[in-house]
């Protein structure tokens, strides 16, 4: 009867989450993350097996852990992927907060499990890294705070960042995990950098962060041992660098053969921060050249994606977190060439471990929801609200 009074509304027809998921995602940046946790897996096969044999487990022990911890890293990737940036946001600032009570807890229960640093907590049988989740929570919250002082009446979000910053430092520096320090400076200084920041203050942080280093060189044995190997002007050959630098030079262009690779025998971490030289012993320089294409195409197609975006949250915290991926890979291969001291990083979706995987699902997911397409507003539109 009111039909007939005042005439049907319409019902407005909204799409299904996951064709709307799939038809406004990044389709070249989540083909190459799987293509990345293929490699893990092939090169798995072969890094891992050593591991199991010397501790008197099945041969493919660890390829079948691999396996697991990355399944529930894809799948977290692709949940977070569907959240809208504000959800990520609400996410990211608990993460935060979670991971800080985790980092502050690790002198007190934390274990080195021989790396001479305390970074890993064991709850239920499984060893958890808190520094790898503290990450991507890092660039949410850091990303928010810079884009609410952008906002007329907004809290000075710079300088409450800094404030986090400077704690998140600190309290890594007495683990003491130098090279998870190094990437938060630089996830901040990217996302200030990007919410406009001058140059000279960069120029300024920079010099502080140079500093910090000097004197850290001369606090820890541990950094100076790194930093002293690392000028050394001969690679000892018994050394893990050592063993890396001649796997690489062994492989040549097309490698040894898949199986036929040394290297995994004599690097105890072959499967987890050397990875890269058991695919350039066995593959040679071709699987290498892929696996820096798939991290090029990750990284290039998210910032450009992110340069049409007027939402300053979203293309601060987008750029925050496409650079840390893309700078922690170089990190690893650039170790493994002696391009830089040790830093203890793992490869994301290639190198052996579940905190690193599953933390890297967390990462990208954030990412790739970032990065998806959105309806946008006329420019004129965004003006008017603005006032101008």
């Amino acid at each position: 009867m009111t039909e007939m009074v005042y005439g049907s509304s319409p019902v407005p027809v909204t799409e299904p989450v996951l064709p709307r998921w799939w038809r406004t995602i990044d389709k070249w940046t989540l083909s190459s993350i799987f293509m990345l946790f293929g490699i893990g897996l092939l090169l798995g096969l072969a890094a891992s097996v050593p591991l199991a044999s010397r501790n008197g487990l099945e041969p493919f022990y660890y390829v079948q852990k691999q396996a697991l911890f990355g399944g529930m890293g894809l799948a977290t990737m692709i949940a977070v992927s569907m959240m809208s940036p504000e959800t990520v946001r609400r996410l990211g600032v608990i993460g935060f907060l979670f991971a800080m009570v985790l980092i502050v807890a690790l002198p007190f229960v934390g274990e080195d499990h021989g790396k001479g640093a305390i970074r890993w907590l064991s709850i239920g049988g499984f060893s958890l890294q808190p520094s790898e989740f503290l990450k991507p929570a890092f660039v949410v919250v850091t990303a928010w705070l810079m884009a609410a002082s952008q906002q007329v009446g907004g809290p000075p979000g710079k300088l409450l960042s800094f404030g986090i910053l400077c704690t998140v430092v600190g309290f890594l520096a007495m683990q003491p995990d130098f090279g998870q320090s190094a990437l938060i400076l630089f996830a901040w200084g990217v996302i200030y950098f990007v919410a406009g920041a001058p140059m000279v203050l960069i120029l300024f942080i920079a010099g502080l962060v140079a500093g910090g280093g000097v004197l850290a060189y001369g606090a820890s044995e541990h950094f100076a041992r790194r930093i002293d190997g690392f000028l050394a002007p001969d690679v000892d050959p018994r050394t893990q660098l050592g063993y890396a630098t001649n796997a690489i030079q062994e492989g040549g262009f097309f490698g040894v053969g898949v199986g036929e690779g040394q290297v995994k025998w004599s690097l105890p971490d072959a499967h987890t921060d050397f990875i890269i030289a058991v695919a350039a012993e066995e593959y040679g320089l071709i699987l290498v050249l892929l696996i820096l294409a798939l991290f090029g195409v990750i990284v290039v197609r998210s910032l450009i994606r992110l340069m049409a975006e007027r939402d300053p949250f979203t293309r601060l915290a987008g750029a925050g977190l496409a650079c840390v991926f893309g700078v922690q890979a170089m990190i690893n291969m650039g170790v493994a060439v002696r391009l830089l001291p040790a830093k203890g990083m793992t490869l994301p979706f290639i190198s052996y471990g579940g905190s690193s995987l599953i933390a890297a699902g967390i990462t990208v997911g954030a990412l790739l929801a970032m990065t998806r397409t959105r309806p946008r507003d006329r420019m004129s539109d965004v003006f008017r609200r603005s006032g101008r």
